[in-house]
This record gives structure tokens, C-alpha cells and sequence, in this order.
């Protein structure tokens, strides 16, 4: 039998009107492996301003957070939260996949992976991706027919559910810190020998292939590279901990503040994909080198405050234009105007740092994954109700219409020669033999997938057998 949550992706079926939780309802899925509602009944709970939720633990649906590293309470896998709206009890304990309360199931999208899924899924339940991170970490996600898999989402695409766009950008008074190093000094250090532009990179095997287009760029102007890639410089002895720029000791940041240009390529690239490697030499008052995601302008400070690799139409031409602004301070000074709070005219960036539901050492608003967590339990919370309101008197009331993620929720390209065309690379070159394998092998897994969802099966490691099967077909034209 076809389970009716295919008939959500294909169609617009409701499959959330047979068969949908009813807290107050018996259901089948009930097996004697799932956690009691009488261990849940312990939790306890703090009830916060604004939720007017009365009922009980053993009346809540459940959310399940199925990469239980990433649980976001301690200490134990499981607590009640009270979000704006409504309440839920979470957990990490997967003995609930299969309980008739488990409503919405969230999932790490680092670590999801197909053959690991949780199958049967129940056409009861909807399933949320919390993902941050790099597209490189999962491409399975940049497919339609795996984004679709989902029901809510929180990445860092502006079109997601619970969007983390600016994840990597604390706050406004970050962006107007003073510059870390003067340009007079920056000046000093140039003549004392320092290149230009920095880079500092120890991850080198990426989809975005930057180190292709940083060893093309060197051939036209002097670049210090001081991490494992493409290096040519060494760190000083008391620096070498931090080659990799993960944190922002306070001697590292002095020591790259010096530079007046930071290479800052994104490891994968895809739209609204921004980190540390974009915001940081900002902060420390350096210029960016940037190039990784294609909507970074809707998100700068002003017009003239980041060098754009993808406005250059060659290394060559981008190495002239920096030497011109290596050798006129007035132009240089240009990129750091944003410094000044008024010339911050991109009221995208405003109205995003000041509106996000978020905060990043903020103690006034919860962190993503909290605030992601109470985003899935209202949603889920109305979608429930409105279940029970439609079962009552479905000829007045309409069933709630299922939600389904899009690629507007990440979508991200297959990856390209970071210089040249793909036609002119070494067909035993590890980036070609690497990432562009991957992201096809990964919608392989994907189609797999779906596959298993569609014909009910239980047994995720069926997935190969299924791959082999879409593989067959597509080479036969069907």
C-alpha cells in the first residue's frame, strides 16, 4: 500500500486527515518500545509569558530530535517546553519514533543520510531539517526531490521556515567595532614586507575548488597563505594552534588585522551561504575578498564595502584592481566607511539583525536551535488542532493543506572549477573525481529515498536496492 504522505509530494491529498494524532484519541501506534507517558509526566516545566497551554504532559505531542547531539536540553533526552503559543514535549530518545503523540520528528542535516532514515514514515507524523551548515556537508539536500522530504526547515536561505541567514553575524556593533589595525599601520607593515592579501586556509579539498582560483591569482600579486593550503608562509610559533581560524583568539586576530585584503572564499557555494569568512576581516576592519554566496550583495552593509572575485572577469584583472587600492589610501578607506553606523544604508541587513527571532549571545531571545524547536511545536500544535476542528464537522471545516519544503529552502548548485572550465581540468583530478560525483550520487540517495517512502518500506538498508532499480530505468530511458 502507498503511503498517503507520498500523496502529499505528488499531489495536493491530504494525507494528514486519515489517521492524524489525536492527543485525546487511541491510535495503533503505540509498540511497547516507546517511551510511557508516565516518564514524560515527570518533566518538569516553566511555563512562560504569553502560553496560555493548560494541558498535561500526557496530553502534548512529542517532538523527536533524531541527531541527539544536537539536543538542545541537558541534562537528559527529554523536557516540556513552553513556547509562544502552545507546548510540547521534546526528545532524543528514538524508542518514540513509532508512538502515536510523536508528532514531528527533527533532523540534523549533516547527519542525515538516507540509509539512516527512520522508516516506515508515518503519515502521521511531519518531519523538520535543522541545517546551518555548509551545502558541502549534505548535497542530498539540494535536490528537489530531497529538500521535499520536509515539512518545516531552518537553513540559511532567506526562503526557509526559520531562516539562519545571518547566523554568522552577531550583531550591528559587531559590523561598527573600530578597525582592529589603522591603515597607517597597516601601511608600516606592507613595508616591512607583509603581502597585500592574506589567506588562510587548512581545508583544502572543497566543492567551491578556491585554492584553484587563489593559485591562478598568486601569479599576478603577492599573497601570503599561511594555512596547509597553497601555503607559502609560516605562522609564528605562538600562533600555529589557531592556523585554522576556527576562533577568534585575541593574538590570531591581531596578527591577520595587519593584512589589508582577506581572501574570503566559502568552502561551498550556494545563495545566502555567508560565515565568519565574510563578517570577520570586516569586524577587524580588513577588506574581503569574497566569493561564495550569489546574493551576498543583499546582505553587505552599503555598494562599496566588500571586493566581489565574481565581478572581475579574471584573476588578473581583480590583482590590478587591488594593487590600485593598495596604492591610494583614499580609495582603500572607501570599503571601510560602513564603520560609521550612517553609512549602513542596506536596510535588508538592518531590518534582518533587528527582527530575527534569534539571538547569538543575546540572553533576550533564545538560540536557533531552541527558537527552531518552538517553531516546529506552534506549527505543529495548530496543524493538530485544526485536525481535530476538520474531524468534527468536515463539511464546514477544511482539513489544514500539507506543507512541503521547496530548493527555495537550500537548492544549491552543482559545484564548478573554482578557475577555468571543467573541460580543461585532469580527468584525475581528486576536486573532479570528488565533488561533482558527490552531488550526483547524492540525488541518487535522494530518488532512493523517496522511493522507500513511497512503497512503504521499513528497512532503510533496502535503499541500495532501490538506487539500483532508478539507475536501471533512467539508463533505459524510462
Amino acid at each position: 500500500m502507498v503511503l498517503c504522505f507520498w500523496l502529499l509530494l505528488v499531489g495536493p491529498v491530504c494525507c494528514w486527515c486519515q489517521g492524524a494524532l489525536d492527543t485525546e484519541a487511541t491510535g495503533a501506534f503505540q509498540p511497547q518500545s516507546a517511551l510511557t507517558d508516565m516518564e514524560f509526566a515527570t518533566v518538569g516545566t516553566y511555563r512562560g509569558p504569553g502560553n496560555s497551554d493548560s494541558r498535561s504532559n500526557k496530553e502534548l505531542p512529542i517532538i523527536l530530535w533524531w541527531s541527539s547531539n544536537l539536543f538542545p536540553h541537558f541534562p537528559g533526552d527529554r523536557e516540556r517546553v513552553d513556547c509562544a503559543r502552545s507546548s510540547c514535549l521534546i526528545t532524543s530518545n528514538r524508542k518514540v519514533q513509532l508512538y502515536r503523540r510523536t508528532a514531528s520528528i527533527i533532523f540534523y542535516g549533516t547527519d542525515f543520510r538516507a540509509y539512516e532514515a527512520p522508516l516506515p514514515r508515518l503519515p502521521h507524523q511531519t518531519w523538520a531539517l535543522f541545517h546551518e551548515e555548509s551545502p558541502m556537508n549534505n548535497y542530498l539536500l539540494s535536490h528537489f526531490v530531497g529538500i521535499r522530504l520536509f515539512n518545516y526547515t531552518a537553513t540559511f536561505r532567506r526562503g526557509s521556515d526559520y531562516p539562519l541567514t545571518l547566523q554568522w553575524l552577531p550583531s550591528l556593533e559587531y559590523l561598527l567595532a573600530p578597525t582592529a589595525v589603522s591603515l597607517e599601520d597597516k601601511n608600516h607593515w606592507r613595508r616591512a614586507g607583509l603581502a597585500p592579501v592574506l589567506y588562510m586556509q587548512s581545508h583544502c579539498d572543497v566543492p567551491s575548488d578556491r585554492d584553484r582560483y587563489v593559485q591562478e591569482l598568486m601569479k599576478h600579486i603577492e599573497i601570503d597563505s599561511y594555512g596547509k593550503c597553497l601555503n607559502n608562509r609560516a605562522l609564528p610559533e605562538y600562533l600555529e594552534d589557531t592556523s585554522t581560524a576556527t576562533g577568534e583568539d585575541r593574538r590570531f586576530m591581531a596578527f591577520v588585522a595587519r593584512y589589508k585584503f582577506h581572501l574570503a572564499l566559502e568552502n561551498g557555494l550556494c545563495p545566502d551561504y555567508m560565515t565568519e569568512k565574510l563578517w570577520r576581516p570586516m569586524h577587524q576592519g580588513c577588506v574581503p575578498i569574497y566569493k561564495g554566496s550569489s546574493t551576498v550583495s543583499d546582505w553587505l552593509p552599503n555598494n562599496h564595502s566588500v571586493v566581489l572575485i565574481d565581478d572581475f572577469p579574471t584573476p588578473r584583472v581583480l590583482a590590478e584592481f587591488l594593487k590600485m587600492l593598495d596604492q591610494d589610501d583614499a580609495e582603500y578607506s572607501r570599503y571601510l566607511k560602513y564603520k560609521t553606523a550612517s553609512e549602513i544604508t542596506n536596510l535588508r541587513l538592518l531590518d534582518g539583525l533587528k527582527n530575527r527571532e534569534w539571538g547569538i549571545n543575546d540572553m533576550s531571545k533564545p538560540n536557533y536551535l531552541n527558537g527552531f524547536e518552538c517553531f516546529v511545536c506552534d506549527k505543529e500544535n495548530e496543524r493538530l488542532a485544526a485536525m481535530k476542528v476538520h474531524r468534527k464537522n468536515p463539511k464546514k471545516n477544511q482539513a489544514p493543506q500539507p506543507k512541503m519544503a521547496d530548493n527555495s529552502h537550500m537548492g544549491c548548485p552543482l559545484p564548478s572549477p573554482g578557475y577555468g572550465p571543467v573541460e580543461s581540468i585532469d580527468s584525475n583530478d581528486r576536486w573532479l573525481q570528488m565533488w561533482p560525483q558527490d552531488y550526483w550520487q547524492s540525488l541518487d540517495q535522494a530518488e532512493g529515498l523517496e522511493s522507500l517512502i513511497r512503497h512503504n518500506v521499513s528497512e532503510p538498508s533496502l535503499l541500495w536496492q532501490h538506487i539500483q532499480s532508478i539507475v536501471v530505468r533512467r539508463a533505459g530511458g524510462q
